[in-house]
């Protein structure tokens, strides 16, 4: 385990982001990769990264 998770690089978000993807998880990918585009500097490696990992839409059911 991390000591803190203050000191993860862009690249441990988007290791964790392709890990969460292969474990079905879109959405805690999505989030993942939002910390790693937040973290970069270049926008246009920010959009790359938002558009790899895009907000899942939610499908929700309501049930009575």
């Amino acid at each position: 385990m991390l000591g803190n998770p203050n000191n993860l690089t862009v690249a441990d978000h988007l290791n964790a982001a392709r890990e969460m993807t292969a474990a079905n998880r879109p959405y805690l990918a999505h989030l993942l990769a939002e910390e790693a585009a937040r973290l970069t500097a270049d926008p246009a490696t920010a959009a790359a990264i938002r558009a790899t990992f895009p907000n899942p839409a939610p499908t929700r059911t309501e049930t009575d």
